[in-house]
């Protein structure tokens, strides 16, 4: 699972850059199922808050029924969330040791 954070971590970054528009789609398939992923870990372990969270977030990120934010708006929430993911990743890290 850290592996699939570190890599959405770097793709929603890379959602900043002129990018063909099939990488976006690419970007919220990847998001949605890692998101939906995060959600189903966090009910296991019982933190509420994070799993609704991450529901939501899947909820936003899915294809079928876009929701259209504009770009500018999408580019602040990619890197509100790739920094949210970043921060998670760290916590995780220091919790292992």
């Amino acid at each position: 699972m850290k592996c699939l954070k570190q890599i959405l971590i770097i793709a929603l970054v890379l959602c900043l850059a002129p990018m063909p528009y099939g990488y976006y789609i690419l970007v919220r398939y990847f998001a949605m199922v890692v998101f939906g992923l995060m959600t189903y870990q966090y009910y296991q372990e019982k933190k509420e808050n994070l799993m609704i969270t991450f529901g939501a977030l899947a909820v936003l990120f899915q294809p079928f029924l876009k929701i259209p934010l504009g770009r500018i708006v999408w580019n602040i929430v990619d890197v509100a969330i790739a920094i949210v993911l970043l921060v998670i990743l760290l916590k995780e890290h220091e919790s292992k040791k």
